[in-house]
């Protein structure tokens, strides 16, 4: 099974790479709602692919934040740098709370995942923004792809749920050069290069909450 990670507190250190990083992108749902800002990814450690997107909500959501797989994600042509996803508040409220503690145990996040599939499955029909089309999200054939992919507003798919692969799929909106769907691939790319670099800054700062931890628990033994 995949073990996964997330940026975290890492910052990319050159110049041009971090102005790719779209940690801090607004992301909006259907009738240009708000939804909150990309704080975080989940990435597959072995090969860097993006497997989810953080979103912070800012605080209408009781848990604060709530993923989005890659498939779902395409470009806001209302709001630069901005993304658009075919979620309301109702359907991202009716999520399993995220709680990046689960990425420690791969049972628990196993569990995670399964159950947030199940929503994507309970209620799999949504409108496309601006159109009375009903469209099946093209969600977990391409969730563990990670693949950057930015769909085209009238692509429809069947949602396989045993199809949990990593699979590289080709954008097909057509956008400027400097449009949202490359940042999003760059970005990506950017990641994978910086893997390593990436993990190991997630182990150092475990291993220092690990130390400025200690104390506290110590005092609370001794009491």
């Amino acid at each position: 099974m995949a073990r996964y990670g997330t940026l975290g507190d890492y910052r990319f250190s050159d110049t041009q790479e971090a102005a790719l990083d779209i940690r801090g992108a607004n992301v909006y749902g259907p009738k240009d709602q708000k939804l909150g800002e990309i704080a975080d990814v989940v990435f597959d450690e072995a090969t860097g692919a993006v497997i989810f997107a953080v979103v912070d909500t800012g605080g209408w959501l009781s848990s604060k934040r709530f993923v989005v797989p890659p498939s779902e994600i395409r470009p806001s042509l209302q709001h630069a740098e901005g993304f658009l996803v075919d979620l309301t508040k109702e359907q991202i409220e009716a999520f399993p709370a995220y709680d990046g503690k689960e990425l420690t145990s791969e049972e628990q996040w196993a569990d995670y995942e399964q159950r947030y599939r199940s929503k994507w499955v309970e209620n799999p029909v949504m409108h496309r923004e601006g159109t009375d089309r009903n469209i099946t999200p093209t969600t977990m054939q391409q969730v563990g792809a990670g693949s950057g992919t930015i769909p085209s507003g009238d692509e429809t798919a069947e949602l396989d749920m045993a199809d949990f692969a990593p699979a590289r799929t080709e954008g097909t909106m057509e956008v400027s050069p400097m449009g949202p769907s490359l940042r999003w691939s760059a970005f990506e790319d950017t990641l994978r290069r910086r893997r390593d670099e990436v993990l190991q800054s997630s182990i150092d700062n475990a291993k220092k909450a690990s130390r400025e931890g200690l104390p506290e628990r110590l005092e609370r033994k001794a009491s």
